[in-house]
């Protein structure tokens, strides 16, 4: 796993690269978010391809757990990916609901999830 850090005046943004799953559950979510946390990071950029499937199942409750230790922190996120590929109206929902906040973001590019938590 490799740290890209972009910068705009006192913002500091992690940008996680790699090429495993990094969360698979719960526990790695957390810390991932506490490493990056404590080192004074207040937004994270995360691909899809790093976090299981099982998140984009909302009937397994993983993505409702993990989203709710970032809220907890005022750790923003943004999920970068094709989210068209997981079927079903909840999940669909769930992203655009998130989608209308800043705190949680789904977004298709790396260039667009920096431009909203750096904004």
């Amino acid at each position: 796993m490799n740290i890209k850090t972009h910068r705009i005046g006192e913002r500091k943004l992690a940008e996680v690269i790699s090429d495993s799953i990094l969360i698979s559950n719960a526990e790695e979510g957390l810390q991932l978010l506490v490493d990056l946390y404590y080192q004074d990071f207040e937004s994270i950029l995360v691909y899809e391809s790093n976090i299981t499937s099982e998140f984009f199942d909302l009937k397994t409750g993983l993505a409702g757990e993990i989203l709710q230790k970032f809220s907890n922190y005022r750790v923003r996120l943004a999920i970068v990916g094709d989210f068209e590929k997981y079927p079903g109206k909840s999940i669909r929902d769930f992203i655009f609901e998130s989608n209308k906040g800043r705190l949680i973001n789904f977004l298709p590019t790396a260039d667009e999830a920096k431009n909203k938590l750096l904004s």
